[in-house]
């Protein structure tokens, strides 16, 4: 691929034109077609890191928040987090969290799944390999009894967590915000947004003005009008790696949108990425997106790699997002 790099709208940093194809311990093995290793495991948390915020309860939903250092005595807007299959809980997806309050969000991550996070996809530690370099027969059959264990929990989860269950936490979730954190709110005219893996569809579901499907969010009507009401509910949005998204869900978008994209991820194939490319620019929908080349799905969350370039990769993606939401 000559040019891996797609971008709109706004032209990126150059820096993971860099990277190079990663080791083998660092690229999982896509095993489902819906959801894969990094969506529903953690890698290593990075050496000396912790989280700093807390979990509580907006809405009846339970919420990881983190708030920069100087609120609520410095002014902050109010970032919605959303996350892959690791959930709420996970270190890795909290101190991802604290890296977007540091810049000046209240961030409210929600609970997407009700306390069900995502089945471990992985039991291999870091430095380990998936499996013994050459494997027996019988270890081959093993491996792949494991593997199908392994996608069969992962499409059971699927199916207790749909749009329709999801939708409703998130509408909770966001007027709850409104009230709680109306000052944030305010302050950056709107509700921000980022959503990586599972999280990353719901950043377009959430950016769309498509009138509800019956099941979703059990809309409030609207006192005045006597409609109910509809998208988009954030102002602005960024998804990095998303998956189960289908061309449909770009139909209706309106508010800006910013893609973080691995090349050749058969959880966000370029098909549907080009048919998402096409309806913005068609309808002139602000957006931008960016293609990394030899970076497993899962690379933007905040994680360790023993590959020098795709920690590089890794920190262009966060600035690529930062960045947007701070120019909106």
């Amino acid at each position: 691929m000559a040019d891996p790099e797609v971008a709109t709208k706004a032209p990126e940093s150059d820096a993971a034109e860099a990277t190079q194809p990663a080791t083998s311990s660092d690229t999982p093995a896509q095993t489902n077609p819906t959801m894969g290793e990094h969506c529903t495991s953690d890698r290593p948390t990075p050496t000396g890191q912790s989280s700093t915020g807390e979990i509580t309860q907006l809405g009846g939903v339970d919420v990881y928040i983190s708030k920069p250092s100087e609120y609520p005595h410095a002014p902050a807007r109010l970032l919605l987090l959303l996350t892959g299959g690791t959930g709420v809980k996970s270190v890795n997806n909290q101190i991802q969290a604290d890296k977007f309050a540091s810049e000046g969000f209240v961030v409210v991550m929600p609970d997407l799944f009700g306390g069900d996070a995502a089945p471990n996809a992985s039991t291999t530690s870091e430095g380990e390999d998936a499996e013994p370099a050459s494997p027996s027969l019988l270890e081959q059959f093993k491996l792949k009894a494991a593997e199908a264990a392994k996608s069969f929990l992962i499409d059971m989860w699927l199916a207790r967590h749909t749009q329709e269950k999801v939708m409703p936490i998130l509408h909770k979730v966001i007027d709850a915000c409104k009230e709680e954190f109306a000052d944030a709110v305010s302050n950056g005219d709107g509700i921000y947004a980022v959503g990586y893996c599972f999280g990353g569809r719901y950043i377009l579901l959430l950016a769309s003005e498509k009138e509800q499907e019956q099941g979703w969010a059990q809309p409030q009507p609207d006192e005045e009008a006597g409609t109910i009401r509809k998208g988009p509910f954030i102002k602005v949005g960024a998804l990095a790696h998303a998956t189960l998204v289908s061309p449909d869900d770009f139909e209706g978008l309106k508010a800006p949108i910013n893609m973080v994209c691995v090349e050749n991820d058969p959880l966000f194939p370029d098909e549907v990425r080009k048919a998402g490319e096409d309806y913005l620019s068609k309808n002139n929908v602000d957006h931008q997106v960016k293609v990394y080349p030899h970076v497993p799905h899962g690379f933007a969350v905040v994680g360790e790699y023993e590959d020098a370039a795709i920690r590089a990769a890794q920190a262009t993606a966060f600035d690529q997002m930062l960045q947007w939401l701070k120019d909106h």
